[in-house]
């Protein structure tokens, strides 16, 4: 488990310390992700509640969710200032596919960028999304 913990966080840029937060959160979540971002980050998620600047936000979306501009716009709030949000949203063919155009969209009517997509378990893909003076600082 160690070397998929390790993996699945090197791939999300966690490092020990940073605060997490996550949103959108149901059943159908992967166990994995979560548990791989705990221990490298060495602290458990934080919620939406949460009133702490996160380094990271996890956000789990699916096609019936509602307005992804919203929930995106919605997740900058606690956001660091080089923060970066992780979109995951259900593989092709799963229940709860999300177009990419319908991505992509959402991401620039929120006026944020999008860096790069990644696989983060069998069942779900990863958007990692920025605002866009932080991918101008990443270059």
């Amino acid at each position: 488990m160690t070397s998929t913990v390790s993996f699945i966080a090197d791939r999300l840029g966690i490092e020990p310390g940073m605060a997490v937060q996550e949103l959108g959160w149901e059943e159908d979540c992967d166990p994995g992700v979560r548990t791989a971002v705990e221990e490298r980050a060495g602290s458990e998620l934080l919620d939406e509640e949460t009133d702490t600047a996160v380094n990271v936000v996890l956000l789990w979306w699916r096609e019936d969710d509602g307005d992804l501009t919203d929930a995106l716009t919605g997740a900058l709030g606690p956001l660091s200032q080089n923060g970066v949000i992780w979109v995951f949203t259900p593989k092709t063919g799963r229940d709860g596919y999300v177009e990419p155009s319908d991505i992509a969209e959402a991401v620039a009517t929120a006026g944020l960028s999008q860096t790069s997509a990644i696989s983060v378990a069998d069942d779900w893909s990863g958007i990692r999304v920025v605002s866009p003076r932080t991918a101008k600082a990443k270059r």
